[in-house]
């Protein structure tokens, strides 16, 4: 039995995906590499199935994510949760970007688990994104969801297609943001979301 076969039997059956494999196996060959070596062997599985989890954002839904984590209190004062990881792939090269995303909103009469700001920052990051409609995305979910005086959302983020290739700049960051309600409309209440999310813990 061939060192080929025998690997792509010790591969869990419930972890495969055929068609995914085999592209990335033709990839492999028009690269120049060989993917009959050993070192290469498994890496048409485990780059579907590293791709199956980065993207898998396109299979959440963000009404499953909040899961009747909002609840109804008299607070309308700003609510914050800053510096949120986050890691998505460029949809231009399919290489990665990362950063952080901060996001504020001024409660209407309801609230939202505070754990599930960074879920909802999950379904839009795992799969093919731009910065600015990823932050926009994340933004207006949260308006959906809690129908709020105001939401701002900013993302700070490193691209790999920047930073690997291209301009092959290592230190730039891209800073996007999306202010509605009350963050649009009045100067103070966004100052005062700046002033915090660049404030130490």
């Amino acid at each position: 039995m061939s060192e080929q076969m025998k690997s792509k039997e010790e591969l869990p059956e419930k972890d495969r995906n055929p068609d995914l494999e085999g592209h990335v196996h033709a990839i492999l060959g028009e690269i120049g590499e060989d993917p009959g070596r050993e070192g290469l062997l498994k890496t048409p599985y485990r780059v579907a199935k590293a791709y199956r989890f980065l993207t898998q954002g396109y299979e959440m839904d963000i009404e499953a994510v909040l899961n009747a984590a909002v609840f109804e209190e008299n607070y309308n004062e700003m609510v914050i949760v800053k510096d949120i990881d986050f890691y998505s792939l460029c949809e231009h090269h399919m290489l990665p970007f990362f950063g952080r995303c901060h996001i504020a909103y001024i409660p209407n009469g309801k609230i939202v688990g505070l754990s599930k700001m960074p879920r909802i920052v999950e379904v839009f990051a795992r799969r093919l994104q731009v910065q600015e409609r990823m932050t926009q995305q994340i933004a207006e979910a949260l308006q959906a969801a809690l129908d709020p005086l105001g939401v701002g959302v900013v993302c700070e983020g490193k691209h790999m297609c920047m930073m690997m290739r291209g301009v092959q700049k290592q230190n730039s960051v891209a800073t996007t943001s999306e202010m509605l309600g009350a963050f649009e409309s009045n100067s103070k209440t966004r100052e005062e979301f700046l002033r915090l999310i660049n404030t130490g813990f």
